[in-house]
C-alpha cells in the first residue's frame, strides 16, 4: 500500500514547486529512489518511485520521463529554473525541495513506509 503524495508534502514540509499538477498529489507511491548520478537512477530506480537529488537541470526530468518516475525532491534548498518547472509540469512529474539533506529526507520517507 502507497503514501499520496500529498501526505509526503505535508509531513516533510516540501515547496510544491510544479502547483499546475497539484491534482496529482492524490497520487500514491511506496517506492523512492537517492542518487545524483543519473545513469544510475535510469537503471535502478523503481518504475512510479520518487527521486531525492541536488541535482536541478533539465535532464532530470528526462530520466524521470524515461524512468517512469512520478516526482522528485530536491535536497538542500536547491531550485530548478523554470524551464525545467515548465518541462515537469508538461510531463505530469511532480516537483518539491526541501532545506534538508538527503540523509534526512531519505530517513523521514523511510519512517513513512516509502522503501527503495
Amino acid at each position: 500500500m502507497g503514501i499520496k503524495l500529498r501526505e509526503i508534502c505535508n509531513a516533510l514540509d516540501l515547496e510544491l514547486l510544479t502547483p499546475q499538477i497539484g491534482d496529482l498529489l492524490e497520487r500514491e507511491i511506496s517506492e523512492g529512489y537517492v542518487s545524483d548520478l543519473l545513469s544510475d537512477v535510469l537503471a535502478n530506480a523503481p518504475k512510479g518511485s520518487m527521486l531525492v537529488t541536488l541535482q536541478t537541470h533539465i535532464n532530470v526530468i528526462a530520466v524521470c520521463v524515461h524512468a517512469e518516475l512520478s516526482s522528485v525532491i530536491f535536497i538542500q534548498n536547491r531550485m530548478p529554473e523554470e524551464n525545467v518547472i515548465k518541462k515537469a509540469e508538461e510531463e505530469k512529474i511532480l516537483l518539491f525541495s526541501s532545506s534538508e539533506s538527503a540523509f534526512n529526507i531519505v530517513g523521514k520517507l523511510y519512517e513513512m513506509g516509502i522503501r527503495g
